[in-house]
């Protein structure tokens, strides 16, 4: 029996341990607060880095999500190609978590469901948040679009003005809904003059 073509409203979220947090979280609180089930992913560096970079704490992140999973957690269900979401996007996506999905090497939960995600022919996103970046960084990042990933570097735009850092933070993470194909309203978009 065919099955009209359906929204799973279910996106698969990793935080690795690169800078950038805030739009990993910003992103879930966009998605929790339209509903959209998310199920999380957080290494141990992303842990870290929410205490560094941000005042929330774990347990407010963890709350934003459906399910939380930890990295080493192999046998969760998003890392089984039958587990069907709308997509996955890793914000931040460390240099790390870039070379282990660009060549394969599924060593985390976060780059197997990245893989998976790949396989199946599903929408991945990647937020990599570096500077400068080296001909190894680059040439990992050609790997993953020519395998289908959509590489959407931390590069805030300014054309609408930001006047605080969460107008900036608001900016990617309306790109990364754009990618996801969610209507917003967090940035000002682009009009003739």
């Amino acid at each position: 029996m065919l099955l009209p073509e359906t929204i799973y409203d279910r996106i698969v979220i990793g935080f690795s341990g690169a800078s950038g947090i805030i739009y990993g979280i910003r992103l879930l609180e966009i998605l929790h607060s339209i509903n959209i089930k998310t199920y999380l992913i957080i290494s141990e560096w992303a842990k870290k880095n929410i205490a560094i970079e941000t005042d929330k704490t774990l347990e407010y992140v963890k709350s934003l999500c459906a399910v939380n999973y930890e990295n080493f957690k192999l046998d969760a269900s998003v890392s089984s190609g039958s587990f069907l979401h709308d997509g996955m996007v890793i914000v931040p996506c460390s240099m790390k978590s870039l070379s282990s999905i660009a060549n394969g090497y599924d060593d985390t939960l976060i780059s197997r469901a990245a893989s998976v995600t790949l396989k199946e022919s599903r929408k991945l996103i990647l937020v990599p948040r570096e500077t400068p970046l080296s001909r190894i960084h680059l040439e990992n990042m050609i790997k993953l679009q020519d395998a289908g990933a959509i590489i959407l570097p931390a590069m805030p735009g300014f054309y609408h003005k930001p006047r605080t850092i969460n107008e900036i933070v608001d900016h990617l993470v309306g790109k990364i809904l754009d990618q996801l194909k969610i209507k917003h309203d967090l940035f000002k978009r682009w009009k003739d003059s």
